[in-house]
């Protein structure tokens, strides 16, 4: 079945850096966009990055644009999230999600399958 585990959450200070990672199991993973989206304690959940099947096109909200980037390794069917330059406000949990197609969008309609989180605390 259809797994996916995110990994590298945590607590760091404002303008710190993070590596969050994705593994993926159970479908193959080069045939799928896949994306990032997170919940801030109380808020709704919300895009972050996504990236194509090939890691050709890779759009981000305008929130994180310039601070985090996203990367996928079909080699090891991993995507992971660089995030630099930390605020507060990206305090939330992570989620990695499956697209439904080779190319996916910002929204959640378009991911069949989410993990379950990590957990990403920054501190001013």
């Amino acid at each position: 079945q259809v797994q996916l585990v995110e990994s590298g959450g945590g607590s760091v200070q404002a303008g710190g850096s993070l590596r969050l990672s994705c593994a993926a199991s159970g479908y193959t993973f080069s045939n799928y966009g896949v994306g990032w989206f997170r919940r801030a304690p109380g808020k709704e959940r919300e895009f972050v990055a996504a990236s194509s099947w090939n890691g050709g096109s890779t759009p981000y909200a305008d929130s994180v644009k310039g601070r985090f980037t996203i990367s996928r390794d079909n080699g090891k069917n991993t995507v992971y999230l660089q995030m630099n330059s930390l605020k507060p406000e990206d305090t939330a949990v992570y989620f990695c999600a499956k697209g439904k197609t080779r190319i996916t969008y910002w929204y959640s309609a378009s991911y069949d399958y989410w993990g379950q989180g990590t957990q990403v605390t920054v501190s001013s």
